[in-house]
């Protein structure tokens, strides 16, 4: 995929094959209409804040930002690629980041 493709809509198809390799790797994503969602549960608030702010880092980067929400412990996160109102590639190269981001803070 070039990148250029990472912000063209994907084929449904495409999107289950990469939901099915993104949770090969890293777990518990999920569709929900046009959007790659998730949750994680830390330990606590600090923990729960310092994992979103490595992920603003990353998104902040890649130029492309979540939809999230934190209560305590838990953050909920949506990927979509607004400009086009769908899921595209680089969506799910930014879970696979936030995905990583999460398991070192599991530890």
């Amino acid at each position: 995929m070039t990148t250029s493709d990472h912000t063209q809509p994907m084929h449904s198809d495409d999107i289950e094959a990469a939901l099915l390799a993104l949770n090969d790797e890293t777990g518990e994503w999920t569709i929900v209409g046009q959007t790659l969602e998730n949750r994680y549960q830390f330990s606590d608030f600090v923990t729960a804040f310092g994992f979103m702010t490595q992920v603003a880092l990353v998104a902040e980067r890649m130029n492309h930002h979540p939809e999230w929400s934190n209560v305590y412990k838990t953050v909920d996160i949506q990927l979509t690629t607004h400009e086009i109102g769908t899921i595209t590639g680089l969506d799910f190269e930014l879970a696979r980041e936030i995905s990583a981001i999460a398991a070192r803070f599991a530890d």
